[in-house]
């Protein structure tokens, strides 16, 4: 083989792509995909994130107005406050974001490196890839009354953004998961009244809020569903009858505003084409988050493994062992982990821009 010959090839296979090489290329914009780029600033590697929303934060988004607890180091926190710090620190080494897109392909070049395209056809170059998707494309289950979408833009509503908007009013809540039992709690005190309604008789919540829904004024209807919607305007729901499951007897209640939290329904889509080891929801990957393609990791929700931590918390551990994995894999005399930020010089600078003066 001439050697000389297979390089200058490699060398013009390179230069012949207009596309800007970088070494991290994480997919996806939750708390796993923002602490990754965060880490990799820490690491000094080149990063480009992407995301399929118009903004980051993933699944949190969904409920902004809940008070977030179990961050270490992190007195309790609106949901809504927290993605913001994330996206705040995500930014601090000034990776690339690319919003608003959809990874549907992946490519492994010669030598070695990754082509990700979007399905609005932009390509992405890259020399490793971190898949920080959570339970892939989440779209909220929606209500499935016919008609019901015409209100979608009045009081029918599938995510609490503000509590306050349900000040002073009748409020009827459909599901039975952590956040219905969530909302209920945080709207008990808020709404003229709160309505429950659960087609099973156990909820799926928590079990202190769920005692603690069960205690309070929330008026909880297990064993039921809502049937009808009706309205005088047109415009906004006015009245919702609920039926019992085995149609033993239905309910008419006043309302002003519904809230529908019925679950999310997932999809990876072309990913599951990629070749990985996936199982229904997750990925496997090794201990040091490396999946089985080599140059591939992953973080956060979309893998499992045997002390796999289910918390936010969980996820941040899971990103830096990703990046740690990633810049090993492409130097392999590397420091295995980032030196901490206290004696980290790429902190020097920001510190001394926050006024912070370092003994010397």
């Amino acid at each position: 083989m001439d050697v000389t010959r297979s390089k200058f090839a490699l060398e013009e296979y390179k230069m012949s792509r207009p596309l800007d090489l970088y070494d991290v290329t994480i997919i996806g914009g939750g708390p796993a995909g923002m602490y990754s780029a965060f880490y990799s600033g820490m690491r000094d590697l080149k990063t480009k994130l992407i995301d399929a929303n118009p903004e980051l934060g993933g699944r949190m988004l969904i409920y902004p107005e809940k008070m977030i607890w179990d961050v270490g180091g992190v007195t309790p926190t609106l949901c809504g406050t927290l993605i913001k710090q994330l996206v705040q620190q995500a930014k601090t080494f000034d990776p690339t974001i690319v919003l608003g897109e959809q990874v549907s392909r992946l490519q492994k070049q010669e030598d070695g490196t990754f082509i990700l395209t979007t399905e609005s056809g932009q390509r992405h170059w890259t020399r490793t890839v971190i898949m920080a998707i959570g339970y892939g494309i989440r779209k909220m289950a929606k209500l499935e009354i016919e008609g019901a979408d015409r209100y979608e833009v009045t009081n029918l509503h599938y995510t609490v953004q503000e509590l306050e908007v349900f000040r002073g009013k009748k409020v009827l809540i459909s599901g039975g998961g952590d956040s219905a039992v969530d909302w209920a709690n945080e709207l008990e005190s808020i709404a003229a009244r709160v309505t429950i309604v659960h087609r099973r008789e156990e909820f799926g919540g928590h079990e202190r809020n769920v005692a603690r829904m069960r205690s309070s004024s929330v008026d909880v209807r297990t064993s039921c569903l809502v049937d009808k919607l009706h309205s005088q305007d047109g415009e906004t729901i006015g009245q919702v009858t609920i039926s019992h499951v085995d149609g033993n007897f239905e309910d008419t209640i006043d309302v002003d505003a519904v809230i529908v939290n019925h679950g999310m329904r997932s999809d990876f889509g072309p990913i599951r084409e990629w070749g990985l080891n996936m199982g229904e929801w997750t990925a496997e990957v090794s201990g040091t988050m490396a999946t089985n393609i080599p140059g591939v990791f992953a973080a956060g929700d979309f893998v499992d493994y045997e002390t796999k931590v289910r918390l936010i918390a969980g996820s941040f551990t899971d990103a830096a062992l990703a990046v740690n994995s990633a810049k090993l894999y492409m130097e392999p005399d590397a420091d295995k982990v980032a030196y901490v930020s206290s004696h980290n010089s790429r902190f020097k600078e920001k510190n001394r821009a926050l006024g912070v003066v370092e003994d010397a």
